[in-house]
């Protein structure tokens, strides 16, 4: 790791790189790219796939499987630590882009109101992080210079490269979209409901619809 204060510092550093202001939505998109850069950077993950046990071996978060979740994703804050829980049942590729994109929510827990608004009250503000949310997984799990490598040394073969990034397919084929490298995949037409469950604020919920979308 390349900072001397030790893993410790990963959530600190990530988000110091947040201006304490209001910021608009495509400046929390940037937002998340940049410390997804960080991220990587931090932990010096130069290739892919991304290990699964970074996210456990950051201090105070305590990563879960569990069957009966009734979500793709849940994080909160449970006796001084945070617990990023994953519905078992789900495939691996899922379970990796829900174990990012929880973690995000947990980043953006002291400074969600800077980078989206009141995500409890507003709708919007709750879809704006969650977008921001899968924003980050997508950078994490398949940064541009990567994807733009791996992509024509593989052959521009979808399966082939998903798989050697530890993603769906549709997740691949989303980021490729985004990044001008495919065509343009079927996008959700709907919002997805609100990033925590109304009643407490530091809980969160990645629902099992598909939500590797564009951003």
């Amino acid at each position: 790791m390349n900072t001397s204060g030790g893993e410790a510092d990963v959530l600190r550093v990530l988000r110091a790189l947040a201006p304490r202001r209001n910021s608009s939505f495509l400046e929390s998109l940037h937002i998340a790219e940049l410390q997804a850069e960080q991220f990587l950077e931090l932990l010096d993950i130069t290739g892919p796939p991304v290990p699964r046990r970074v996210v456990a071996e950051i201090p105070n978060i305590e990563v879960r499987l569990d069957n009966a979740l009734p979500a793709s994703g849940s994080a909160h804050w449970e006796a001084g630590c945070w617990v990023i829980t994953l519905k078992r049942s789900e495939s691996l590729s899922r379970r990796r882009f829900s174990l990012m994109h929880e973690l995000k929510h947990v980043l953006d827990h002291p400074i969600k109101h800077h980078l989206y608004g009141d995500t409890i009250a507003d709708p919007i503000a709750a879809y704006r992080a969650e977008r921001g949310a899968d924003q980050f997984a997508a950078c994490v799990l398949m940064p541009e210079r990567w994807i733009k490598r791996e992509w024509f040394i593989g052959g521009e073969r979808l399966a082939d490269v998903a798989a050697r990034f530890g993603v769906s397919p549709r997740a691949l084929s989303v980021r490729l979209w985004l990044l001008g490298m495919a065509p343009q995949v079927k996008r959700w037409a709907t919002m997805p409901p609100q990033v925590t469950d109304g009643q407490d604020p530091a809980r969160y919920f990645r629902p099992m619809a598909d939500l590797e979308i564009a951003l």
